[in-house]
């Protein structure tokens, strides 16, 4: 199976990335983890990547398009592969398409998690970390025994920067400019499947799963 994963910031894409990678045995590819790899590891590409990093630039489309390529044609991506961060721009996703086509290949389904705005805000701005031990809470859902302070070490908990109302929205929004092309773009090559991302999360994981058996 070769899944695109798309979704807002706070809508779980990492916990669902990581149970279908498990059950369809297949690797979850993130491009955040393979820019670190390959700046980590120095490559050609990696080298490329730090430069507009280390400027504050965006990675240029093609170079990335490059680097997921450069990912997608290792051994453990013969039998699929599962994309979290990418496609971000329809052009993209069209180098995607063109890649894939070269081995007779295309997506097989391109996944939306789709949560409400004031979902995630109170999602994520209700989230707190204890800085110390790493613990995590969240004000509503899972709030520290004592207030503002870690069950585990004692230490003050704190909302991180990513975390707060203006950073939080101004996710959301560039989120929604990004990727609203991308769905039409999935929709009208009839690949989209848009999940209710405010179920649980097995009941999320039950809907993609059965969504994914109707596919294969």
């Amino acid at each position: 199976m070769r899944i695109i994963l798309l979704g807002p910031p706070g809508a779980g894409k990492g916990t669902q990335a990581k149970l279908v990678s498990e059950k369809y045995s297949i690797p979850h590819i993130s491009t955040g983890d393979i820019f670190r790899k390959n700046i980590s590891e120095k490559t050609p590409l990696g080298v490329k990547a730090k430069g507009y990093i280390d400027k504050g630039l965006l990675v240029p489309d093609e170079l990335t398009i490059d680097i997921v390529k450069d990912r997608l044609a290792k051994d453990d991506c013969i039998s699929g592969f599962l994309l979290d961060g990418f496609p971000r721009t329809v052009k993209q996703a069209e180098a995607l398409e063109d890649f894939l086509r070269n081995d007779n290949q295309t997506v097989d389904t391109a996944l939306l998690i789709d949560v409400p705005s004031e979902f995630i805000l109170e999602r994520m701005t209700g989230r707190r970390v204890c800085p110390s031990c790493g613990a995590s809470y969240h004000m509503k859902f899972n709030p520290p025994k004592i207030e503002g302070k870690c069950d585990d070490c004692g230490n003050d908990v704190i909302q991180r920067k990513d975390d707060t109302e203006e950073t939080v929205k101004d996710r959301i929004d560039v989120y929604e400019k990004q990727t609203q092309p991308l769905a039409d773009y999935y929709k009208a090559k009839d690949q989209l499947f848009v999940v209710d991302g405010t179920q649980s999360i097995g009941d999320v994981f039950k809907t993609i799963s059965e969504h994914i058996g109707s596919r294969k």
